[in-house]
């Protein structure tokens, strides 16, 4: 996965961390205000209870008041806390009709506060029909103590249960709390951490482009020097094939015309014969500069043949002793590739000549296969001569400016053909090697024409 994907991926997954924690804080936030209004109703329900109870009460009070005085207002009050009783036992059942318990006991309570109003009836009634009968609201009074305290316990049981739900409601709450709280600490912390990551990759990312777009830069520059140079060389290689042609093939043509002019006015013919001897001369002159400029060879018999050429004239010309390693059935390679190669022998050899005081040099040449239908075609040259300093010898890898036209487009030729190009110090001399990838197309055709 590239640089770029990785940060991405890490910008992705921080955001979903955030996005997680924003449905977490949401859920826990509706949860804890869930937790809130159960508190509220519990409340709601222990006061539901403490309405019945004093309803009770007050209706408790006022019979008495009524047995003692017997005015209309206390009677009054009795009927009027009577009357809340059923109100204030439809709210509780509405409020804990969630809690199949609390129904139940609301059931109860509401049989027993049926029988404890009707035993508060019948005192005022009694108190009606006979004032002074005092053992009847005694009687009516005991049988009321059972009554009450079942009331009671009754609403004590439903007050218990609200507030253990309640402990119940706040445990799971505050182990909500935790679990959110712990929850967000842990998802921030990663989608810092994340981020951080993004970030590092972006910097490792940018730093990389910054580097591409120096090496870019400095390729440009080199190029810029590279063409500069190539045209002086190109003005250079037009002067000296100029000069060639003018103290060479042109003297010849020149002493071939004065021949035959002097063949003209006196019809001798030694003028003819000499004339013919220098057209001669001239037209191997001729066949030498073409040579040079491309061998016919290496298109018609392929870089082996035009290689074992070269090589023998150079050998004749520089008196320089070639040991050649060069295959005889490497086929008809590439013709960009076979041209490549054929020019990076051409100025190894030239710089051999030049610069190495080397007597002797190596040339080989081979095909490696790779595995199936994948080879590659390697030139080395080696020489024995001086060999070049290690500083030097760096710019020469690195492709500094010191290095030479030569070696700089040997250099960017092999590289244009997608090969790889070195220069290594031999101890002593030189090895220079270039090496050229065979697509399976392009090596079909050359086992093709090899068999």
């Amino acid at each position: 996965m590239s640089p770029r994907k990785k940060a991405q991926a890490a910008f992705a997954s921080a955001l979903m961390l955030l996005f997680l924690s924003g449905l977490a804080t949401y859920f826990a936030t509706a949860r804890l205000l869930e937790s809130e209004r159960w508190v509220v109703h519990t409340h709601e329900v222990r006061a539901a209870v403490g309405d019945i109870d004093s309803a009770l009460s007050r209706a408790g009070r006022a019979r008495s008041a009524y047995v003692l005085d017997g005015g209309d207002d206390f009677f009054n009050q009795f009927q009027a806390a009577l009357a809340d009783i059923p109100s204030s036992l439809h709210s509780l059942r509405e409020l804990t009709r969630d809690n199949p318990r609390q129904q139940e006991l609301c059931s109860r309570l509401e049989e027993v506060i049926d029988r404890r109003a009707a035993l508060l009836r019948k005192s005022i009634a009694l108190t009606k029909q006979s004032p002074d009968y005092e053992d009847g609201q005694a009687a009516l009074s005991r049988e009321a103590v059972p009554v009450s305290s079942e009331i009671t316990a009754i609403m004590q049981q439903m007050r218990e249960e609200e507030d253990r739900l309640l402990e119940s409601r706040k445990q799971n709450s505050r182990r909500l709390f935790v679990v959110t709280v712990v929850t967000l600490a842990v998802a921030f912390i990663l989608a810092i951490e994340l981020f951080a990551v993004n970030y590092r990759l972006l910097s490792a990312e940018l730093a990389a482009r910054e580097l591409a777009e120096r090496t870019v830069r400095d390729s440009e520059e080199s190029l810029r020097r590279l063409t500069g140079r190539l045209l002086q060389l190109q003005d250079a290689e037009r002067r000296k094939f100029s000069r060639e042609l003018h103290d060479s093939l042109g003297q010849y043509l020149a002493g071939a015309k004065m021949n035959l002019e002097l063949f003209v006015q006196q019809r001798k013919d030694i003028f003819l014969t000499e004339a013919i001897q220098l057209l001669d001369q001239a037209m191997a002159e001729t066949r030498t500069i073409s040579h040079l400029l491309h061998p016919p060879l290496l298109d018609e018999a392929g870089v082996v043949s035009a290689a074992k050429w070269y090589l023998d004239g150079f050998a004749q010309r520089s008196g320089i002793e070639i040991n050649a390693n060069l295959p005889e059935d490497l086929g008809s390679l590439p013709k960009p590739v076979a041209l490549g190669l054929f020019r990076v022998l051409q100025e190894s050899l030239t710089n051999i000549h030049r610069h190495s005081g080397s007597n002797k040099a190596e040339v080989s040449l081979e095909l490696v296969s790779l595995g199936l239908l994948r080879s590659r075609v390697i030139l080395s040259v080696r020489d024995y001569g001086k060999g070049i300093a290690p500083e030097v010898l760096t710019g020469l890898r690195n492709g500094a400016a010191s290095s030479g036209v030569g070696l700089a487009g040997m250099r960017e030729r092999i590289r244009d053909l997608g090969g790889d190009f070195s220069i290594q110090s031999s101890a002593p001399g030189i090895l220079v090697s270039a090496s050229i990838p065979i697509s399976p197309s392009e090596e079909q055709t050359t086992i093709s024409a090899a068999s």
